[in-house]
């Protein structure tokens, strides 16, 4: 089921809910540049086994409205937060990846984790920011040559082998989002960080990251594990920044695992 969640006058944020009944809910935040479309394999085995999944795109990104300003973390946390409240969700558990992991690290911190009852962060972008000249190269091709620019990020994704179908698939996800949205995003992992966030999380957490991750290093996952109390690493040995594809089985089962 495909719908539309008002979270400010004019913006209309994407919502895909799979298997509204299910017993136990996890809501899925995507990572930069893509959209709620990432966690395909996700959606195909876990509301089968009777847990509701939902997934939506951020404001600019996939099937979103693209407005032309909101795009630091407070403003997609309180993206969130509408969503959260126009569901009626509680009990949940948030799962987010890379920029979608810092989003949900916001999230925990801005509204004391309002509704969640365990966290997931796959490859979450934090606890610091983008170094600046990363940042900027990828803004300045963002803008200058987006195609060319997800094309490269399509590379440094994987670390397993990926059929050149799939890294279409992933290519063309990239390209629903706007080109300003997609630097505005780069800018804010440039300008913030989630650092002074972490210490407010109280729920249980997972976290999952690929020790071949180019995006984001396996030992910001480390960083991570230090700052949340309440937190277990799982190390993905074949994984680089995708392990919900890469090892999507063994992602699966842990998140089963560590829902319950």
């Amino acid at each position: 089921m495909g719908y539309f969640v008002e979270v400010e006058q004019g913006v209309k944020i994407y919502v895909e809910d799979i298997n509204p009944a299910g017993k136990k809910t996890i809501l899925f935040i995507h990572g930069w540049p893509l959209s709620h479309k990432q966690f395909e394999y996700q959606f195909n085995v876990l509301p089968a086994m009777g847990y509701r999944c939902i997934g939506i795109d951020w404001r600019g990104f996939g099937n979103s409205d693209k407005p032309i300003s909101g795009y630091n973390f407070d403003r997609l946390a309180d993206d969130v937060y509408a969503v959260v409240r126009a569901l009626q969700l509680n009990d949940f558990t948030l799962a987010g990846h890379s920029t979608g992991g810092a989003i949900s690290i916001r999230y925990m911190a801005r509204y004391q984790g309002y509704g969640v009852s365990k966290l997931v962060l796959i490859d979450a972008a934090s606890p610091s920011s983008v170094e600046e000249g990363v940042a900027n190269m990828f803004i300045a091709e963002t803008l200058n040559d987006r195609p060319k620019m997800l094309r490269g990020v399509t590379d440094i994704f994987f670390f397993q082998y990926i059929s050149v179908p799939l890294a279409d698939w992933f290519f063309q996800m990239g390209l629903e989002a706007a080109g300003w949205s997609t630097a505005a995003i780069m800018m804010t992992l440039r300008d913030e960080n989630v650092y002074s966030d972490l210490g407010k999380i109280l729920v249980p957490t997972l976290i999952i990251h690929g020790i071949h991750d180019k995006v984001v290093p396996f030992s910001k996952g480390q960083e991570t594990n230090k700052l949340i109390k309440n937190s277990q690493l799982v190390p993905f040995q074949y994984s680089g920044h995708a392990p919900f594809l890469e090892e999507r089985d063994k992602f699966n089962q842990q998140l089963i695992q560590f829902i319950g």
